[in-house]
């Protein structure tokens, strides 16, 4: 998936334009302001394959010291399900979602809680569950 303007529709899904979503965060202009902000956020890094801004929000008590994306996956859309604190007042969030794939011919949903922390004014990604 790639974007060629600010003015498509963001792949997050959230029925903004990517330069008023996503991109702003992904350029480093701001920083996401809720756990689902940045929950959106790094789906789209998924989607663009933007490995930095991965890294970048990834706590770095839980990160890889590298990441790989394969570019063969197509992720196709983004539900939020469920959302417990996460805030712009809180320090801990989490975020249940389901993203949909495609990798060649197969499809695939991937359901997950995340878990993120706020630290120092950021949002960072902690881990997940992955539900069957």
């Amino acid at each position: 998936m790639t974007v060629s303007t600010d003015q498509e529709n963001c792949p997050c899904l959230s029925g903004e334009q990517y330069g008023q979503c996503c991109g702003r965060f992904h350029r480093g202009e701001a920083e996401a302001a809720t756990a689902e902000q940045l929950m959106r956020s790094r789906y789209c890094a998924f989607a663009l394959l933007d490995t930095n801004y991965l890294l970048r929000t990834w706590h770095p008590r839980t990160a890889p010291a590298e990441l790989e994306l394969d570019p063969g996956m197509q992720w196709r859309r983004l539900d939020i399900l469920s959302t417990s604190r996460g805030g712009p007042l809180d320090t801990e969030g989490m975020v249940e979602f389901t993203a949909y794939y495609r990798h060649g011919s197969e499809r695939g949903v991937l359901h997950e809680t995340s878990r993120f922390v706020r630290e120092n004014r950021r949002w960072l990604y902690v881990d997940g569950d992955v539900q069957a």
